[in-house]
């Protein structure tokens, strides 16, 4: 099998999976007596990312591994075709996020202690659903409360390989900053982003506690987030490490 052929075995798998792959997942496609090295795979993949300069579309690589996706300035123009809403997102759901990412494992009190506001059941369940974040264990402390930490879909679906990717937490001296830091802005795959009508329905409905009914549901624009402060809810700010 040659190079060429290599190219476009995997160029093929990666527009059909519809979700990123691994090296590994990309050499499980051949059969054991011609299956590529690593070196040959990370070449082709390299040959691959080649291809998409000056295009629409490019390879990106992901905790779960390499996929492609539409380039990230071309959303307002993309996600057109989606007639859904856009993704909104409440201000306590991008805060409770941002602090598990930063300061995971930590636990739901430690979250309000910081936040200074209880953490609407709501929130918590929509996370998990989501699966953005999990139970990594639990405080040995009374009542044996759960830790909570990000998870490797959490790093795909906000376009990050690793934690690391986002910036250092002694750069960020308060909620909004560390809300405002976490890469949210819309993406979407070769495929439809098919989360985009969904985030919305189940974030916010009638019926919440009171936290839940004081969310600001400021939309996301492509080239960021803008979360207003809202009126009910005072914000404890976050000392710097």
């Amino acid at each position: 099998m040659g190079d060429h052929d290599l190219v476009e075995i995997l160029e093929g798998a990666l527009l059909a999976a519809g979700e990123p792959l691994s090296k590994r997942q990309l050499a499980q496609l051949f059969d054991e007596l011609e299956r590529p090295s690593t070196a040959d795979i990370s070449s082709a993949l390299d040959t691959i990312a080649g291809r998409c300069e000056g295009r629409g579309f490019e390879l990106a690589e992901v905790a779960s591994g390499f996929r492609f996706q539409v380039r990230q300035h071309l959303s307002p123009w993309v996600s057109k075709l989606w007639v859904e809403r856009p993704v909104r997102y409440s201000r306590a759901l991008l805060e409770t996020l941002s602090l598990i990412a930063y300061r995971q494992p930590i636990t739901r009190g430690e979250i309000e202690d910081i936040r200074g506001v209880a953490v609407s059941s709501n929130i918590m369940k929509s996370l998990l659903e989501r699966d953005w974040v999990k139970v990594v264990g639990h405080r040995d402390v009374p009542g044996k409360p759960a830790m909570y930490a990000t998870t490797r879909e959490f790093l795909d679906y906000f376009n990050l390989k690793t934690l690391d990717q986002l910036p250092p937490l002694a750069d960020v001296k308060d909620l909004e900053t560390m809300t405002s830091a976490l890469p949210l802005e819309e993406f979407h795959d070769a495929r439809a982003d098919e989360t985009g009508s969904e985030i919305a329905e189940d974030l916010d409905s009638e019926g919440q506690d009171s936290e839940s009914q004081a969310l600001d549901n400021q939309a996301l624009d492509n080239q960021g987030i803008a979360v207003e402060p809202s009126p009910e809810e005072s914000v404890a700010g976050v000392e710097s490490e």
